[in-house]
């Protein structure tokens, strides 16, 4: 599993293609994540989805600003 959390620093460092091959993978685990919830079964750790869509949130303002 791939850790969710980005701190404002690491995203000031990294650069725009970077962040976006981060967002698509955190994109990609979040899916799975939510699959796994429809299916039937538990997510392996509840606020974790939490996390996921916030990092997500502040790649795409980090991308923006950017542009």
């Amino acid at each position: 599993m791939l850790m969710a959390i980005i701190k404002k620093r690491q995203l000031n460092e990294m650069k725009k293609e970077e962040l976006i091959n981060r967002l698509n993978e955190l994109k990609l685990e979040l899916a799975k994540e939510k699959s796994k919830i429809k299916i039937g079964g538990v997510p392996s750790n509840p606020g974790k989805l939490k996390e996921i869509r916030k990092t997500i949130a502040r790649i795409l303002t980090r991308v923006k600003k950017t542009e």
